[in-house]
């Protein structure tokens, strides 16, 4: 597959979940008859945090960025995939009526979703944008930190979005980011299956090559945790964790 083509088979199962339900895993069973709020208290989620706004919640995550992310009354917050706004609503809590929140995802159901969900819980601080984070509908030097939950292994061009990252961040911004990479490479039929692709698996790199476009970008960067137990949990032992970062300007 191109990357085009990879685009078309993520934004289509990001549809289903988000119309029809599930999770990014669910065509494989990786996540079993767990529910959405079961999976994020196993990705460092607290039980505050999934009541908070449960319809956000869509158990998509591979850990918990907002958690680590250090946000402060008046932070301008951007959250790269944002889905049905989850992370946005928790950091919305963080930085305050004084701060903002805005979420670009580049499926436009989620981002009824998320609208919707800011209208219902009475969110003001908190804008959804339809966009591809490999190129942001966002402002150079505008935002404080950066988010980003599971989503950047989607991305088919992983260096346009920390270049993206890097540009629209003001100087010193910082970016805390979990997501999904390869502690080895993938046998070539499972890097173009379509259920690994869009649970986060086959568009994966290798944990070395993500910290190394990182750099490239200009950031420099501290790993503050790897949950590799998830390869068990979810991905019937495929060589993969979740990566746990901060970079910054």
């Amino acid at each position: 597959m191109d990357a085009t083509e990879k685009k078309e088979v993520i934004k289509k199962k990001y549809q289903e979940i988000v119309t029809l339900g599930g999770s990014c895993c669910s065509g494989g069973g990786c996540c079993g008859d767990s529910s959405s709020a079961d999976l994020s208290k196993s990705f460092g989620y607290s039980e505050a945090d999934v009541q908070a706004v449960p319809d956000a919640n869509l158990g998509l995550g591979c850990g918990n960025p907002t958690a680590f992310a250090e946000l402060k009354p008046g932070d301008i917050v951007l959250d790269l995939g944002s889905g049905a706004g989850f992370d946005c609503f928790l950091a919305a809590q963080r930085v305050g009526s004084s701060g903002k929140v805005i979420g670009v995802d580049m499926t436009p159901e989620m981002i009824e979703k998320a609208q919707a969900n800011a209208q219902k819980y009475g969110y003001l601080n908190v804008e959804f944008r339809h966009g591809d984070i490999e190129a942001l509908p966002v402002d150079d030097s505008s935002v404080d930190v950066i988010i980003s939950n599971c989503v950047i292994n989607l991305a088919p061009d992983k260096e346009k979005v920390f270049r993206e990252a890097f540009r629209v961040l003001k100087p010193e911004g910082r970016m805390y980011v979990s997501d999904m990479v390869l502690l080895a490479k993938l046998p070539e039929d499972l890097q173009n299956d379509k259920e690994l692709l869009a649970g986060c698996v086959a568009g994966a790199v290798l944990k070395e090559e993500y910290l190394n476009l990182l750099i490239k970008a200009g950031f420099s960067v501290k790993i503050l945790a790897e949950d590799s137990d998830i390869s068990k949990r979810q991905y019937g032992g495929l060589p993969v964790e979740s990566l746990k970062l901060k970079a910054w300007v």
